[in-house]
């Protein structure tokens, strides 16, 4: 017989003590490095005769050389920084205990052992199991954040907002990362075990769970569906059929346990938002330090060559030439901590993006690499360097491609475009942080062009400082005429497109412009979806002259076309005499009907409160198909789905429907409105809930 009766894992003690109480789990759930608790009840007292040893395992294969198993007796006092377990009192048979972890095990699923022995016979008892994570919140930690108002954001925020758009124009959806909702840790410690270097080779990759580098890449991998049994399966086409609009998610809470449940398989479809989203979600549940950070004009440069090169032909129209582009945003995570691996000023905000962009190592994964070096230009350091420096620091170049002769112009390059505005939520508050110069030194300063010759000599030895100079400072002809679109009128889904295209004669001579325009539809990503205007035409300039030709795009041509983005590409190439002169492009975003939330009284835990939501159909006809899709961490369990009745031509339509908030703070309610017209409109509302 056992000499255990039983155990107490003290969960809500520990769990308070360990900032883990948020989770909702029967299982007790702690952190690395820190104490915790227990009491058991033994049928006979421990005397001098008997003695107690405990063992604490991880993983498939737990062995004390790879640090995934120990075992250490039951003393009266821990010394040391390894594991050890103290007998604090002993008294009625009741031994209370106080349990060390090291700081840098191994972090997951561990299983505890007694075993009593007593005069020559010895019985082991299996205690269960307690869940370990990285904390942030112990300086010996390698992911320690010092400062409490970031620890509580980067660790314990379970929403925030993401931002999206363009440079000039930048809008914000809210996001719910949900990490402390049920099931959600035990989905992220599984996302490990599905991973291909535990298929491969389970002891060491459970044994390399010690370090938080480690993870982030094999996570990076995993949130995408790429090479292995992840997550989310990325769609740009602009043709979502089989799964969901990227625009439609809330957040990442869905989306995991939906690829728990189909049996780890894909969830259709993500975007680089909806990867970043979940990878925020997993990192902060397991205890690394996480945000999201949105890069605008991202460049996807996949020769190495630091310039991305964007082609048209004579018409106007936008050529797929070549495999460079240019994101309107990109997003991508910045988790928290030590590269035990380059010199400690390198350590701190470490980028990981979990979009399948390119491969690394034969992986769709990216990261971690270190923020400090990329402002530096260290493009020749572990991991993906080349490739995130490339997307804030590269050359964007426009070509004129003639199909007829093959013939190839340089229009134009220019050095300042790429990686502007690069923003992360704020902490305490959902306004707009700009990280830029965490990333590189101001644009046109001297620094910021040392540098990016350094990373430019790193990458292509063979081209001398000489010869980078040339390829950057080349003198391109001066144009003898300016263009740009300005945007006369507001842009609504829904009515037409006003623009005007703005000429300028820089020279003292008349001028007579050949304009070929064309406006497309196109995802985010600048794929392209659907031609859906052009026009050609001659005007002329007199001396020094400016003007501008009224450029209107009818809702009816865009309608069917325009995706979730709600984004159109304009483009004008302008010649004189058969020489282009000038591209003249932009993109613009039309903005969607509102939504508007409230909150009919106070919330209180654990007492229904009803929300009202309002939304006018602003279209001069029926929309059909509407969805509400509804959820909040914190404010209800799971997702809300309501089908709506059809709306007439301008009709206004009220939805209530009722929460029950679980725990108290301010939340946050997002909201997904979808029907025929219109394939994703985001609501947010902040809900403070008292107890």
């Amino acid at each position: 017989m056992s000499g255990l009766q039983s155990v107490d894992w003290q969960i809500s003690l520990n769990e308070q003590a360990h900032h883990t109480d948020k989770f909702s789990s029967q299982e007790l759930i702690v952190r690395r490095g820190q104490l915790f608790y227990m009491s058991l009840t033994v049928y006979r007292c421990l005397d001098c005769n008997r003695s107690a040893t405990f063992t604490a395992s991880t993983g498939p294969y737990p062995s004390e050389s790879a640090k995934t198993k120990a075992v250490f007796p039951l003393s009266n006092r821990i010394s040391g920084t390894g594991w050890g377990a103290q007998l604090l009192h002993n008294n009625n048979n009741v031994l209370s205990i106080s349990i060390l972890s090291p700081a840098n095990a191994p972090i997951g699923r561990y299983t505890l052992s007694i075993e009593i022995s007593s005069e020559g016979n010895d019985s082991t008892t299996q205690l269960g199991t307690f869940i370990l994570l990285f904390n942030p919140w112990l300086q010996a930690d390698s992911v320690f954040i010092s400062n409490h108002d970031e620890r509580e954001e980067y660790v314990q925020e379970d929403a925030g907002v993401i931002f999206m758009g363009r440079t000039s124009y930048i809008s914000t959806i809210g996001w719910n990362y949900g990490q402390f909702e049920e099931g959600i840790l035990n989905i992220c410690l599984s996302l490990l075990d599905n991973s291909l270097n535990f298929r491969r080779d389970p002891a060491t990759d459970v044994a390399r769970r010690d370090d938080p580098q480690y993870i982030g890449r094999v996570l990076s991998a995993m949130i995408n569906a790429n090479d292995d049994y992840g997550v989310v399966s990325g769609n740009w086409s602009g043709n979502y059929v089989g799964g969901q609009d990227p625009r439609n998610w809330n957040g990442s809470v869905e989306i995991l346990k939906q690829w728990q449940i189909s049996g780890f398989r894909p969830v259709r479809y993500g975007q680089c938002w909806v990867f970043a989203g979940t990878l925020n979600t997993v990192l902060r549940s397991l205890g690394i330090p996480s945000r999201v950070i949105t890069n605008f004009n991202s460049a996807h440069d996949t020769d190495k060559n630091l310039s991305v090169d964007v082609y048209y032909d004579p018409r106007g129209w936008p050529m797929d030439k070549g495999s460079d582009s240019v994101w309107n945003f990109h997003v991508w995570n910045e988790a928290w901590f030590a590269r035990t691996d380059l010199s400690p000023s390198y350590s701190g905000w470490q980028v990981l993006d979990a979009t399948p962009q390119e491969r690394s190592q034969g992986v769709f994964q990216c990261g971690p690499a270190s923020v400090v070096a990329l402002r530096e230009g260290n493009v020749d350091w572990d991991y993906d360097m080349p490739f995130i420096f490339a997307e804030v620091n590269a050359d964007r170049t426009t070509w004129i491609y003639n199909a007829w002769t093959g013939g190839l112009k340089k229009n134009s390059s220019n050095t300042h475009t790429i990686g502007k505005n690069i923003s992360t939520k704020a902490v305490g508050s959902n306004s707009r942080m700009d990280v830029t110069e965490n990333y590189k030194y101001p644009e046109g300063s001297s620094q910021e062009r040392q540098v990016f010759e350094k990373a430019l000599g790193k990458l292509q030895p063979s081209m001398s400082l000489h010869a980078t100079s040339t390829r950057i400072f080349r003198e391109e002809r001066e144009p003898s005429i300016s263009g740009n679109f300005k945007i006369t009128d507001i842009l609504t889904v829904g009515k037409e497109v006003n623009m005007a295209l703005m000429l300028k004669n820089l020279t003292g001579d008349s001028k007579t412009v050949m304009v070929n325009m064309t406006a497309w539809t196109i995802v985010y990503n600048g794929t392209l979806v659907h031609e859906v205007w052009k026009e050609s035409v001659s005007l002329s300039l007199g001396p020094n002259e400016e003007i501008q030709h009224p450029v209107k795009i009818a809702y009816a041509l865009y309608e069917k076309y325009l995706k979730a983005d709600n984004m159109i590409r304009a483009t004008a190439v302008c010649e004189i005499s058969d020489e282009t002169e000038v591209v003249v492009e932009r993109d613009i975003i039309l903005d969607n009907p509102t939504l508007t939330l409230e909150v009919l009284d106070q919330a209180h835990v654990q007492k229904p409160v009803t929300v009202q939501i309002l939304f006018s159909n602003p279209l001069d006809e029926l929309v059909k198909d509407c969805k509400l899709i509804a959820e909040g961490s914190g404010l209800m369990l799971g997702t809300l789905k309501i089908d709506m009745p059809n709306l007439r031509p301008r009709e206004q339509s009220k939805v209530d429907f009722e929460i029950l908030p679980t725990r108290s703070g301010t939340k946050q309610l997002l909201v997904n409105f979808s029907c025929n017209k219109f394939s994703a409109i985001k609501g947010m509302l902040p809900i403070k809930v008292v107890e």
